[in-house]
């Protein structure tokens, strides 16, 4: 949703003081308490009037006929694209999110579970967090274990702190003594490159080997067929409670169209995916419910961004709230978090 025109300068100042009394009182904006609040210099039915302008240019509605005012999408949109203020997180929050990931170096997904629990703590609405999928990991250490002579166990360790371990059924006996090699083999072709790196790798060793380089090629590329898939994104959702306590969603059957779409978590990120990684690079943005499909997500607002490891984007976090979010306050702590889980990252993948 884009708006090219622009409003007058005083269209422009009432529209940002319904914006923020409604965001603080979850109640109707009428004129009088635009006048009491903010001092503007003119008079009730000055901004009165001007209210029904807004409202006849679709940037605010009346919900009941003796009710105040309260932002459309339009509304909400062109608050977002023209008057809100930009400002860094408060020092305070700066030092809590550094300080909190800081001390979770050890593992890429406790680090973004506790990601999660921390944009939830600081926003007071729900944080959600995409972890990356295993596709884009770097092997650091490859290690088979026999547990039958055709059943091994492989563990993987990655640059993410991540360990995997898999159970392959083998289709024709693998001999213990040959399992060494093979360890010797596989960490040769795949340190520091990622599964399907290796893969290739080994394939034009096949092609160029002879003997017992190749018979170790055969082998292991025949392991490497024989793993499950890779691990789909994770993703992590914490605060969900809060998203309930808002006047919003006293409403069930609103309640309950957002409890639906929370459980489908992994779709949420799909559609933010389709409006963030659309354009190079990928963009920081906030998400109107309405500016996305299905139906049923009109009361929400989602403020999101990519995060990356090593310059690659390889997830997308970010604040659930209704429309009446605080957008100046949340926006640029869920930018600061983007930019400091993407440093942590990178360090503890290089």
């Amino acid at each position: 949703m884009t708006d090219n025109v622009r409003l007058t300068e005083r269209e422009e100042t009432i529209l940002h003081a319904v914006i923020h009394t409604y965001v603080t009182t979850a109640e109707a904006v009428g004129s009088r308490s635009i006048v009491k609040r903010y001092g503007l210099g003119v008079s009730a039915a000055t901004v009165r009037n001007v209210m029904a302008d807004l409202e006849d240019q679709g940037y605010l509605e009346q919900l009941h006929t003796s009710s105040g005012r309260v932002p459309t999408d339009r509304g909400y949109r062109y608050y977002l694209n023209h008057l809100m203020p930009v400002q860094p997180p408060s020092p305070e929050e700066r030092d809590q999110i550094d300080t909190e990931l800081s001390q979770m170096v050890r593992d890429a997904q406790e680090i973004i579970r506790h990601t999660s629990q921390l944009l939830a703590l600081i926003s007071h609405h729900p944080g959600i967090v995409e972890a990356p999928d295993d596709t884009n990991a770097v092997i650091r250490h490859v290690e088979l274990a026999p547990i039958t002579d055709s059943r091994v166990a492989m563990v993987v360790a990655d640059n993410y702190g991540g360990v995997r371990t898999m159970l392959i059924a083998l289709d024709e006996p693998l001999p213990r003594d040959n399992v060494e090699k093979l360890n010797q083999f596989l960490n040769e072709q795949g340190e520091g490159v990622t599964f399907e790196q290796m893969g290739r790798a080994i394939s034009h060793r096949l092609e160029t080997s002879q003997d017992e380089e190749r018979r170790l090629a055969e082998t292991a590329v025949r392991v490497l067929g024989l793993m499950p898939p890779h691990r789909s994104a994770q993703v992590f959702l914490e605060g969900t409670i809060q998203l309930f306590e808002q006047p919003e969603f006293h409403d069930v059957s609103k309640a309950r169209a957002i409890f639906t779409l929370l459980e489908r978590r992994d779709h949420l990120i799909e559609l933010l995916r389709a409006r963030l990684l659309t354009e190079e690079p990928p963009r920081f943005s906030v998400v109107l419910g309405s500016e996305m499909e299905p139906e049923g997500m009109e009361e929400i607002s989602v403020v999101a961004s990519p995060y990356m490891v090593g310059g690659q984007t390889v997830g997308i976090l970010g604040v659930v709230g209704p429309r009446r979010m605080p957008y100046w306050r949340i926006t640029p702590v869920v930018g600061y978090t983007a930019g400091s889980l993407s440093r942590l990252l990178t360090r503890l993948a290089g």
